[in-house]
């Protein structure tokens, strides 16, 4: 009797050290489309967080803590993704490294802000992601105007004279660029030829893609993600038309190329210049390949959004959500992405974005000399 008592007291024992043990992690997070449409951006997301969490708990942690990372699956679904983050503020996560979809990063932050949580997002594009004036929110990447100026430029300089049509997906990320597109192709001198909208999920185009071929379209800019992007792209060749596909960096994820096939020659998108090829990213490039991962798209934003938490949490010797970002837009962090400082709003202060094209190998690059 007093043999299982003693043993019974040593498995309570146990418990209550290992729980003691979790109770000192730092619980943080990272939250996309694990699931769903645009699961292959959720694995970017997935993908850039471990990696960089393994490596900060690598280097000691974070003020000597570990990191626990938790996954938030929102589908890129505007509901789930405030489910999602109510369920991660209950759980005391102080920092989301997330979502993806503007369309769910913008009621998360609302229950982040709420729950006393900071967020990152390394792929929301939306202005009003940031235009809000929430006190919890920054990004790594860009804006949708200063993504749409960019391929309007490209545009105005590339098919002055050509018949031009806009699409959008009536998302917060796809109608957001969209506009900002036209307006800054309007502002150049040049007015579209048609603006559509689709419902995203959408499969069938062909209503949409004959009147392209009626209105002699040269070329179609998407606002909106990669699938639909995809079916139109092969909806106008199955027509016999030609007119190129332009569309934003809701493109980059080889998983386009795997719709389209070789039909993806030619088709243009939007970008950061590449990180991989950053002096700053090479050892961890070099590592993700070695596990037989391609850092592609917004992989190493993630591991960035990490990097400027824990070096702004370390800077400042706490995990306080509303000290850490104060200390995030003073500051400039190193990351595997370059040099990073934020203005006052959470907007990173230096975005560029240039255009890729696809060729018929399923490949991207750059174009040279814009």
């Amino acid at each position: 009797m007093i043999k299982l008592r003693t043993i019974g007291l040593a498995l309570t024992a146990s418990i209550a050290l290992s729980a003691s043990a979790l109770a000192q992690d730092i619980p943080v997070a990272v939250a996309g489309p694990m699931t769903g449409g645009e699961s292959a951006f959720g694995r970017q997301l997935k993908n850039g967080a471990e990696f960089a969490a393994a490596d900060i708990n690598a280097a000691g942690g974070v003020l000597g803590k570990k990191l626990a990372l938790q996954i938030g699956d929102d589908a890129c679904d505007p509901k789930q993704a405030r489910s999602v983050a109510e369920k991660l503020a209950s759980g005391r996560v102080v920092f989301v490294a997330g979502h993806y979809c503007s369309s769910s990063s913008i009621p998360a932050s609302e229950a982040y802000a709420e729950g006393n949580v900071l967020q990152i997002t390394p792929a929301s594009t939306a202005t009003a992601f940031t235009d809000r004036g929430l006190w919890n929110v920054a990004r790594v990447c860009g804006r949708d105007d200063q993504q749409g100026s960019a391929a309007a430029k490209y545009i105005l300089k590339t098919y002055a004279g050509k018949n031009i049509a806009i699409f959008n997906d009536k998302t917060s990320y796809g109608k957001g660029l969209a506009d900002e597109m036209k307006k800054a192709l309007n502002a150049g001198g040049m007015t579209e030829k048609m603006f559509e909208s689709y419902n995203k999920g959408d499969k069938d185009f062909n209503s949409i893609v004959s009147r392209l071929k009626r209105e002699n379209i040269d070329l179609v800019y998407v606002g909106g993600y990669h699938q639909e992007a995809g079916l139109i792209l092969r909806q106008m060749r199955d027509q016999g038309l030609n007119t190129v596909l332009m569309a934003g960096d809701a493109m980059n994820d080889m998983e386009f190329a795997s719709i389209t096939g070789p039909l993806a020659e030619g088709t243009l998108f939007t970008f950061g210049p590449d990180p991989r090829n950053k002096p700053t990213a090479k050892a961890i490039v070099d590592r993700f390949k070695a596990k037989g991962i391609d850092p592609e798209g917004y992989t190493l934003y993630t591991y960035a959004a990490f990097q400027v938490w824990s070096q702004a949490a370390a800077k400042i010797d706490s995990t306080d959500p509303k000290k850490v970002m104060d200390a995030i837009k003073a500051g400039e962090w190193d990351t595997v992405i370059g040099k990073l400082s934020f203005d006052a709003k959470g907007d990173v202060k230096e975005v560029g974005y240039v255009v890729y094209k696809w060729d018929a190998k399923g490949n991207y690059a750059e174009i040279p000399g814009q």
